[in-house]
């Protein structure tokens, strides 16, 4: 019920803006991009999709915690580019920038639904991509994790800044 509260909270604060949609292929982006925009058509790019957990994937957090403690020490996401046969986070700045490329210089809105870390990615690739920034694989991880990311909000990144965006009911 939460989530789609949250995602009749993203369709309000885009409606009427033109531009383009696009979602991660995966089943809980299509169908939460199906709820934000609505009858706008939106497509599907791979690159959005959220960053590969290798043998992770599919099992619980804590069990994780608690048999492989050492993956999870330090900053609260570096654990991302210690997951065996993961993508890495490295990995996940190069296919974000090669995303992000393209749309370099378009004043248009371009609308994503993707996922936490995925985002977290692509607002500090956008963020970078000015001349003398460091590449944000190269950020220390405590600094990555920085910034609001919020579900249920709306995320404008533009001319340099992030800023977020939230429904008038969004009060938790």
């Amino acid at each position: 019920a939460r989530g789609l509260r949250q995602a009749g909270w993203q369709a309000a604060l885009v409606a009427g803006v033109a531009g383009r949609r696009l979602s991660s292929p995966q089943e809980r982006a299509r169908q939460t991009a199906g709820l934000v925009f609505g009858t706008q058509p939106f497509r599907t790019d791979p690159r959005l999709s959220e960053i590969g957990i290798g043998t992770f994937a599919g099992r619980l957090l804590a069990d994780l915690e608690r048999e492989r403690p050492e993956v999870f020490a330090g900053p609260p996401l570096a654990w991302y580019d210690r997951c065996p046969g993961g993508e890495g986070l490295a990995a996940l700045a190069t296919r974000c920038g090669r995303f992000l490329g393209p749309l370099a210089g378009t004043s248009a809105p371009v609308l994503i639904v993707s996922h936490g870390i995925t985002l977290r990615m692509l607002r500090a690739v956008a963020l970078d991509m000015g001349p003398g920034r460091c590449p944000p694989a190269r950020w220390p991880p405590d600094k990555w994790a920085e910034g609001e990311m919020r579900q249920g909000a709306v995320h404008v990144v533009s001319d340099g800044a992030c800023r977020t965006l939230r429904h008038p009911r969004d009060c938790d």
